[in-house]
């Protein structure tokens, strides 16, 4: 299935859908959560904390939204964090200068060019207004932040552009109060905020997007003393480095060949690996990125962009980045506060190694890989676990008792599974719009199930039917996702 199609689901089925779209004010990159989105990203979230999050007993925090100008002038993003935009000279339309230059070359552009080598390219393309044809502005620089004026004298702060600022600053204190020893992941999932320029594409660029963020705190001197590495040393994983060539091999092999820098990094991203291959996403359409030094953040040593082929391109799904003590030292030299912390008796401002999951992509990225024809049915077929609904209930008929006894399987589930009943169409149109939501499981009650106390359970995939007592439904959906 292609990006149209994808988009059709999810505004037909209720997964997601433009926000204010009964006006025509509407500003793009701003999208809701329908009633199948919300449970699936609930889902997702809740596999993210189970198989990383509380895998490695790392701590969760919930951080506020807006922040104070200073943790952002710590961190540089008032000074770095803008884009290149080109402005029409005629009607003035806004174009961000790079991406404008790769649609129209077909290459890649590197985001770290001064203002005067977009400007050469634009010139040396002629490049001119996408809508009127007319000429454009030299390149400027657009601070993508979002101001926010606290109280009546509007002090300055901000929407936080990255969920991972939360967790630097409240360091010191999560240090104290949760005893912390390195190595420590802190971990976060929140909104972030962006001024996109030029937003779309629906859930692949946001203005307002969701991030599951997790930031490992650990002495740069214990890098290769890792337990858990043998966890993840079998994993494989597709490296595409900076040569072009794409080099797949087990987490442990590439350690000892030197095309990973130390098991530390390794096993983190291992365990991404791991994490996206359990909720559908097929290592053949994955890579690590090695991110080469004109594209790497400023405050990088070594990134890898967790990326997956789309109909729409490769898409970077999660930032995996060595922050160094980057962001503890700004922070500590900012604020005057001392952020070190004892580690075997040495007193050591920690490192910091960045996993940082892009929500909305994510959930877009295996609805995609999931979602195909079998036959005459559109079928989602969603991993255990991250379909919107667990089971459905469907009374074959609304006469007699079939509805008040099927309504009793549907209480009796609703509490422990994600439930949904549905009494209206044949029971076949009613199967047809289950698979194509992604239910696994569908419960039929017919007039033999009262005199028998039993149902027919269906399944999604496989479309095989057992009949099974009303005492052993729990089980068996229990079996299933368990497996």
């Amino acid at each position: 299935m292609n990006y149209d199609d994808i988009q059709k689901l999810f505004l037909e089925k209720g997964f997601f859908f433009p926000s204010s779209e009964i006006y025509s004010d509407a500003p793009a990159g701003f999208w809701d959560y329908g009633p199948l989105g919300v449970n699936f990203k609930n889902k997702f979230i809740e596999s993210w904390r189970k198989n990383i999050v509380r895998r490695d007993s790392m701590i969760e925090i919930d951080g506020s939204q807006i922040l104070s100008k200073n943790v952002f002038v710590a961190s540089g993003h008032l000074d770095n964090f803008s884009d290149p935009i080109v402005r029409c000279n005629e009607c003035n339309s806004v174009y961000r200068a790079d991406r404008m230059i790769t649609d129209i070359s077909g290459d890649m552009i590197s985001e770290k060019l001064s203002d005067a080598e977009y400007d050469e390219k634009i010139k040396s393309l002629d490049i001119k207004c996408l809508k009127c044809k007319n000429s454009l502005s030299s390149v400027s620089r657009f601070n993508m932040m979002y101001d926010v004026g606290i109280g009546p004298k509007g002090d300055a702060s901000y929407l936080r552009p990255e969920t991972c600022q939360n967790i630097f600053v409240d360091f010191l204190r999560l240090s104290k109060t949760m005893r912390i020893k390195l190595p420590i992941g802190i971990a976060q999932f929140g909104k972030s905020f962006r001024n996109e320029i030029s937003p779309r594409q629906s859930l692949l660029r946001l203005r307002e997007f969701y991030q599951a963020e997790i930031e490992v705190f650990y002495n740069p001197n214990n890098v290769d003393v890792l337990d858990e590495f043998s966890t993840v040393s079998d994993c494989i994983l597709n490296i595409h480095n900076s040569d072009d060539e794409i080099i797949t091999a087990t987490c442990n092999e590439l350690v000892n060949r030197g095309v990973l820098p130390n098991k530390f990094i390794a096993y983190y991203l291992g365990l991404v690996q791991q994490f996206y291959t359990r909720n559908g996403l097929s290592l053949e359409k994955t890579r690590f990125r090695i991110l080469p030094d004109d594209d790497r953040a400023f405050y990088a040593t070594h990134s890898f962009d967790f990326e997956v082929l789309t109909s729409v391109g490769w898409l970077e799904l999660v930032a995996c980045n060595n922050r160094t003590d980057y962001d503890l030292s700004r922070h500590q030299k900012i604020s005057g506060k001392d952020l070190q912390i004892l580690d075997n008796e040495e007193k050591v401002l920690p490192h910091v190694f960045e996993i940082s999951m892009g929500v909305d992509r994510s959930l877009y990225s295996i609805v995609e890989e999931s979602y195909h024809k079998d036959g005459d049915r559109l079928l989602l077929s969603l991993k255990p676990g991250l379909s919107p609904f667990d089971v459905a209930i469907f009374p074959l008929s609304n006469k007699n008792d079939l509805p008040s006894f099927s309504k009793q399987i549907f209480n009796d589930l609703k509490l422990d599974f994600q439930s949904f009943y549905d009494s209206s169409g044949s029971i076949g149109r009613r199967y047809r719009r289950q698979d194509e939501i992604g239910t696994p499981m569908c419960i039929t009650i017919d007039f033999d199930s009262i005199e028998n106390n039993d149902v027919t359970i269906r399944y999604r995939d496989s479309m095989d039917q057992i009949r099974v007592p009303v005492s052993e439904i729990k089980n068996k959906l229990l079996e299933y996702y368990n497996n």
